[in-house]
């Protein structure tokens, strides 16, 4: 589990290692190892590509050195001249460090805060730098970024709990697969397994898309309201949630099957399990399931379920348990 928001000190190296890297790229003993070594820290975080643009932006301007992609080979120059050179870069790189951080900042491109948080075998409480609170279920994992016009979280895996601090000019955005959740402050949980994500909203309202690409806003949640997507689909399904509804019991420990279909239950169940339980065809998939299961105790729960319905276990080829209906006997005549 890590967390981290990065210091005054981190954006000053990574515009140190952006400058060494932009020397290195235009010199004529650039290796082909050290360029690959680029491309590693380029896609280590997305401060690094935006700092090692935003340089050579400025060097252009200048008229100093061309772009890597078209840059041309040179004769070798004399040691003054490539110390001079060599200076002058240094410099450039020394002005652009508050310039980029700023221009970057104000246009919305570059965040002031970055928070990365995972949740493996226990459920975890963490405060995003904005204030808000997050609670994350097993198997969770998110980013939060501070952006100048939003506050934007890409939940990538598991599910979490978000308790919104309120500021109207300021968002809260929520990416989770392919949709948006937007909110200024509220209490609502997402759950996101493959492609597949629910909404449900406890206090306030959100805006709930179901592909990011989409124009617009999204529709409106607001309490006790459910939206259901999955890739592809055009619109979110909205429905009403009551007093008696489970989804939220994950923060207990516990998650609650109500009498339904398997194939309803067991995205539900997967979230927990090392291998996901597969159903052989869709008349296994229509027996259904209740109960209470404690989370960490899941994998345990699949040898039991031949003992408590009418399936049998097989492996498929990739090794995942998968649930068989046991054929009915006709009845004797």
């Amino acid at each position: 589990m890590t967390e981290h928001t990065l210091s005054e000190a981190e954006y000053d190296a990574i515009t140190d290692a952006a400058a060494h890297w932009c020397m290195r790229l235009h010199a004529i003993d650039c290796t082909a190892e050290e360029r690959q070594a680029f491309e590693q820290w380029r896609e280590a975080h997305p401060l690094h590509a935006f700092e090692f643009e935003a340089m050579l932006q400025i060097w252009e301007v200048a008229g100093d050195l061309p772009h890597p992609e078209s840059a041309r080979p040179v004769p070798p120059a004399r040691p003054s001249t490539r110390w001079r050179t060599f200076g002058i870069t240094a410099a450039v790189c020394a002005l652009a460090l508050p310039l980029a951080a700023y221009t970057g900042w104000n246009l919305g491109w570059v965040p002031n805060a970055y928070q990365h948080f995972e949740a493996s075998d226990t459920v975890r409480h963490v405060t995003l730098s904005d204030g808000s609170q997050v609670e994350l279920n097993l198997g969770s994992e998110l980013t939060f970024s501070n952006y100048k016009d939003e506050r934007r979280v890409t939940l990538k895996k598991g599910e979490a709990f978000f308790s919104v601090s309120h500021d109207m000019t300021h968002p809260f955005i929520v990416k989770a697969a392919e949709g948006r959740i937007r909110v200024t402050g509220t209490q609502f949980n997402v759950w996101l397994y493959e492609d597949q994500v629910r909404v449900n909203l406890i206090e306030g309202s959100v805006l709930v898309t179901s592909n990011d690409h989409l124009n617009g806003d999204g529709l409106r949640l607001g309490p006790a309201m459910q939206a259901r997507f999955r890739h592809g689909d055009y619109m979110p399904q909205i429905s009403q949630t009551y007093a008696n509804d489970n989804s939220l019991a994950w923060r207990s420990g516990k998650l609650v099957l109500d009498d339904l279909p398997l194939s309803e239950a067991l995205p539900l169940i997967n979230r927990y399990l090392s291998k996901p339980l597969m159903v052989a065809d869709s008349s296994t998939a229509a027996i259904r399931i209740g109960g209470i299961y404690n989370v960490k105790e899941l994998n345990s729960l699949v040898a039991s379920l031949p003992r408590v319905l009418p399936v049998y276990l097989t492996r498929n080829e990739n090794g995942n348990p998968v649930l068989n209906s046991i054929p009915q006997q006709a009845p004797k005549s």
